[in-house]
């Protein structure tokens, strides 16, 4: 499958309109032209003339082109093309100069005879609607009833009526709107292909003590690769030599700089900030999260949310019945009220230009676009408009706990100590033999500490139970109660056994062949961000949040309780979340958010999948939503676009039915006019663009400047 980006599409309904006469030439059954990215993939086989034709008869034309196949080389996809801005500004300068023509006529009226006054009007008509006359006819020809049919009837009729000076204001306005229509929506596809801009195009490749500049798509993993100060980075890595911070916001949306160093990980896309940086490649770039991003990002700006489905299939029953209302107005009044027949045709001609569904069309796409260019750059990506629209719709949302409302990295939570001369040392001794997890808690807590650790002269690992260990000649055992069953515990101890426990704490006991030396509380750790994340989502009208994990249901009631979820369950399998999800999809709307491995099936059946980026691939791989984050602090944000995204296209609906029907209440006392017609559906679609593209602006910059 090949890909051409296209320009010159001045609606969404010419790109249906198209991609259908394209499905209907040979080979041509898998076309998709998208009017929201101006992106069309079809075969190889099809006939490049025949396509450039039907494009041509419509106005548009394939500005570069680039093979699907090579979707490595992304850093060939989106250099900047200009040709979009000449046709905009061609198109302006016909206008301007029609204008200038239109105001020459009305200011010498009066002097210059009727036949002058009609060619200077008949001029500026030509001038700034010749394009739309030229592809009405040929719609007209073929019985298709779209926006340049409609104009194209009303340019006739006005004319043949003798409206001259309106039917040139007509087109001079008709060609206004197509034109602020058209940066409309270039404005949402350039912020998108800004965000795409952050692929490096070349890298420098250490080779044989050799610099080599190199694609960026030719990296191997293994290789090498030397950033300077300022530069990206081209794929993801481990830092070989070299120390400085990296800006990772293109990746993740974080504005801070994070410290690199020898043995760190580095995403393709962050920038190298002041120190020299050598970095062994891990991932080739197509493998990469920058590619993985880029390819999402596009395809989200593809898929059609229901909303869009529905008003585009409104719109071709709306543009016929709107046709059927305007013949009523020219007929009823004149055959059966003794209305006059040139008043009646002139009313039927203002409800075609009124019915002309352009801001009705607009009212989603250019939402949509804008909702997921924000999410992107602050590093949550939407794999389509779909997700975008159903995220806004949510009223549950169900958490894994590990990895996602906690760290998932054990930390000593709560210390019982009994012998403060030895806990620490006996216990520091033996854990630093081990790379455990529980071990590395509790060898951060013994450095903390400061304490001396003595040499230890044996030491054996107890199956299922612990350690023991011989330290200057005498036993000692480290592990749960099991490890300590040679000990008669006191009443005192079991006691605050037991309170840990019940806390929901996995016990580390420390112990020789007479005491217990005291005891470690581990829990993984809650993010900090967790408490105030659930609160925001709480505001933002989710009204039920869930915690879904396999860990033991007094452990998880005590991090439910510290993060303030409405609910939680315990002890559950992957399979058991799956069922939880489901059962919770019965009440609402539900999005399940998780990052590990175990969690893919839940993210599958729920109606919205949310990973965390640093997740696994198989959960990224199968959410619909991904945070690039390693933490959910974005999360409420994204809630908040994808509502406001929701509210803006349901507003702009209003606005545009709204608009139109006020208009065609005025043909009832007949004050209806051309320019009121043709001002109303402008006004309409400006407005619905202006809207839809406040989703770009950030209301916290904003507040900041």
């Amino acid at each position: 499958m090949n890909e051409y980006r296209i320009k010159g599409l001045s609606c969404a309904g010419c790109a249906q309109r198209i991609e259908d006469e394209i499905k209907g030439l040979q080979h041509g059954q898998d076309a998709k032209l998208s009017y929201n990215s101006g992106k069309l993939t079809l075969s190889s086989d099809v006939s490049m003339a025949e396509v450039k034709r039907i494009l041509k008869s419509d106005g548009a034309y394939i500005a570069n082109a680039h093979d699907h196949d090579h979707s490595g080389e992304h850093g060939d996809h989106h250099g900047h093309d200009h040709s979009h801005a000449e046709g905009n500004s061609r198109m302006l300068m016909l206008l301007i100069g029609s204008g200038v023509i239109y105001a020459a006529a009305l200011l010498l009226e009066g002097v210059l005879d009727q036949q002058a006054l009609i060619l200077l009007f008949l001029l500026a008509t030509v001038i700034s609607g010749y394009t739309t006359f030229i592809r009405g006819l040929k719609n007209l020809f073929k019985l298709v009833f779209n926006i340049d049919t409609l104009m194209t009837i009303a340019l006739i009729g006005a004319i043949a009526i003798g409206e001259w000076k309106e039917a040139t204001l007509v087109a001079i306005l008709f060609g206004l709107n197509e034109l602020l229509e058209g940066y409309g929506m270039e404005k949402a596809r350039r912020s998108m292909e800004t965000l795409l801009q952050v692929a490096p195009k070349e890298a420098i490749k250490l080779e044989q003590g050799q610099e080599l500049i190199v694609p960026i798509a030719s990296l191997q993993v293994g290789d090498l690769v030397k950033i300077k100060p300022g530069e990206k980075i081209p794929s993801d890595g481990v830092v070989s030599d070299g120390r400085s911070s990296v800006n990772e916001a293109a990746i993740t949306g974080e504005s801070l700089p994070v410290e690199k160093e020898s043995g760190e990980p580095v995403y393709g896309g962050s920038i190298n900030n002041e120190g020299m940086l050598i970095v062994r490649i891990e991932k080739a770039y197509k493998d990469s999260s920058l590619a993985k991003i880029l390819h999402l990002v596009q395809e989200a700006q593809e898929t059609k949310t229901p909303t869009e489905l529905f008003i585009n299939k409104f719109a071709k029953y709306y543009t016929p019945l709107i046709m059927l209302i305007a013949a009523i107005v020219m007929v009823v009044p004149p055959l059966f009220f003794q209305g006059e027949w040139m008043g009646s045709l002139y009313q039927g001609l203002s409800v075609l230009i009124v019915g002309c569904p352009c801001a009705l069309i607009l009212s989603s796409p250019i939402a949509i676009v804008s909702g997921i260019t924000r999410t992107a750059r602050n590093g949550i990506l939407v794999k389509g408009g779909v997700f975008l629209e159903q995220l806004g719709k949510i009223d549950t949302l169900a958490f894994d706990k590990t990895g996602t409302l906690t760290k998932g990295e054990p930390h000593v939570a709560q210390i019982e100590v009994y012998d403060e001369k030895r806990f620490f040392s006996i216990a520091g001794a033996i854990e630093s033999t081990s790379s455990h997890p529980l071990a590395k808690a509790i060898m951060k807590e013994v450095k903390r500490k400061g304490v001396t650790l003595p040499v230890t002269d044996e030491i054996k690992t107890l199956s299922g139970s612990g350690i023991q260990a011989r330290i200057d000649g005498q036993p000692y055992w480290l592990g749960n109660e099991k490890s300590i069953g040679h000990l008669s515990i006191p009443d005192s101890v079991q006691a605050r056994i037991n309170q840990m426990k019940e806390d929901g704490l996995t016990l580390v006991l420390v112990a020789d062949d007479q005491y217990v030396l005291g005891l470690f509380g581990i829990a993984d750790e809650i993010r900090e961000e967790s408490r105030a994340v659930i609160a925001s989502l709480h505001q933002l009208g989710i009204k039920h949040t869930v915690m879904l994990t396999g860990d033991h249901p007094k452990t998880a009631e005590k991090v439910a309780a510290a993060v303030g979820v409405s609910d939680y369950y315990g002890g559950l399998l992957p399979e058991d979340k799956v069922n939880r999800v489901k059962e919770l999809s019965t009440q609402g709307t539900v999005a399940m958010i998780g990052d590990g491995i175990n969690d893919a099936p839940a993210l599958a059946s729920a109606q919205l999948g949310i990973a965390m980026g640093k997740g696994t691939d198989s959960a990224i791989e199968t959410a619909d939503i991904v945070l690039m984050q390693d933490h959910l602090g974005k999360l409420p944000e994204a809630v908040s676009v994808a509502k406001r995204v929701n509210r803006i296209i349901k507003f702009n609906i209003i606005v545009a039915l709204g608009l139109k029907v006020i208009a065609l209440l005025l043909t009832i006392p007949g004050w209806l006019t051309l320019w009121i017609a043709i001002l109303s559906d402008m006004g309409a679609t400006i407005f619905v663009t202006l809207v839809s593209l406040t989703i770009l602006i950030d209301s916290k910059s904003l507040r900041k400047n």
